[in-house]
């Protein structure tokens, strides 16, 4: 028997799930946005459609055993009504609406007791200067719905700005600001059947709401810490009954606490490393998970595994550029996504690993800077 699994989105990452597909003898059916998609280019089965439609996504998910996500952008009543019928999705919407809403998020989180941000849905700039003005100057005000890679987050200094965040008629959270000392990951996977893995903590570094680097497992973090941290993200999968990957990003305060910052129930950027640096990456695994395969190994391949974004620049041939890449490294590991280059649009990843923490990094930063054009620290 092969496996159909649906995926709805047709980026980097579903690109990734259908190269782990491959190896398990996986079909994968995409919902592509259009045909010259980062996934699209590869999977051969392809339907050009519009993820919104309910129709559209009726139709694509008949042809399925298991519909999953590149994104979190499908609309909730639309999951819901395939739920009714019958079809699998995974994760469910009844689950993936605290990754696509961000008030129901908090809002559960923090009913399960779960350390969040003191938050509340503000309508008003009136109620947005009101929540600043309780908890102090700056806030975080996030669109709930829709914003991605620092899309839709907004940091208002006083109560001068605080009809920023209101021009595009998006519903608004507002957050206190966490003078946070550095953001960790917390990836965990779990099965309907309940079984979950949880991978080493990730630290990860943000540069312009964009996720530019990661290192495996974080540095300085204690073990205590370290499964706090796992023991976290699994709770919260359980509670929600997730299904596949689910991403934890944390923000941690130099007294080493933390707190919640966004959920992301796909493969996730913090993950990447774990395709050469995992025993089983978090591709394989979430495709293992929405068909209720046992989940394999999380452990490490190595001591340190640093994953360093390739951000679009002057380069626009980067497979020709990989030539000095590998050379130079020839244990460097690439992924490209097949995307036009365009100023810091995420269009590839570069992997490195060893037992020497600052030799990795200078490894991997090195090919990221020459895969974009830049020059080298």
């Amino acid at each position: 028997m092969t496996y159909v699994v649906g995926i709805i989105g047709a980026g980097q990452l579903a690109r990734m799930m259908h190269q782990a597909s491959i190896g398990l003898g996986i079909q994968v059916k995409l919902l592509a946005e259009a045909a010259d998609s980062s996934a699209a280019q590869v999977v051969a089965d392809v339907e050009v459609g519009d993820y919104t439609d309910p129709e559209t996504v009726r139709r694509f998910a008949a042809a399925c055993d298991v519909v999953t996500f590149d994104h979190e952008h499908v609309p909730t009543a639309i999951l819901e009504e395939l739920a009714a019928d019958g079809i699998a999705v995974r994760p469910g919407p009844k689950a993936l609406v605290h990754a696509q809403d961000k008030a129901v998020m908090r809002s559960r989180l923090g009913a399960m007791g779960i350390p969040c941000p003191l938050n509340r849905p503000v309508a008003t700039p009136e109620e947005l200067t009101s929540f600043g003005a309780e908890v102090g100057w700056p806030v975080i005000a996030k669109t709930t719905r829709g914003g991605y890679d620092g899309k839709g987050v907004f940091k208002i200094d006083s109560a001068d700005r605080a009809g920023e965040p209101f021009a595009s008629g998006a519903d608004i959270l507002a957050e206190e600001y966490i003078d946070f000392r550095r953001e960790l990951s917390a990836l965990v996977v779990r099965s309907p059947s309940g079984q979950a893995v949880a991978y080493p903590i990730t630290e990860t570094v943000q540069t312009a709401g964009i996720c530019t680097e990661t290192t495996t497992p974080a540095p300085e973090l204690s073990e205590d810490q370290a499964i706090g941290c796992q023991q976290l993200a699994l709770r919260i999968a359980h509670e929600l009954e997730v299904t596949g990957v689910l991403a934890v990003e944390l923000m941690q305060r130099n007294d080493g606490s933390v707190v919640v910052n966004e959920l992301a129930m796909r493969p996730h950027n913090t993950g990447h490393w774990s395709i050469d640096g995992a025993h089983t990456s978090q591709f394989e695994n979430h495709l293992r998970a929405v068909l209720d395969l046992p989940l394999g190994s999380p452990t490490v391949r190595d001591e340190w595994t640093v994953m360093v974004n390739v951000l679009g620049g002057s380069v626009q041939d980067l497979p020709a550029a990989l030539l000095h890449c590998f050379a130079r490294d020839p244990r460097l590991r690439a992924q490209l996504y097949g995307k036009e280059v365009k100023p810091g649009r995420k269009v590839g990843h570069v992997t490195a690993y060893g037992d020497d923490l600052p030799s990795v990094r200078r490894r991997a930063r090195h090919a990221a800077n020459y895969l974009m054009g830049v020059g080298d620290e």
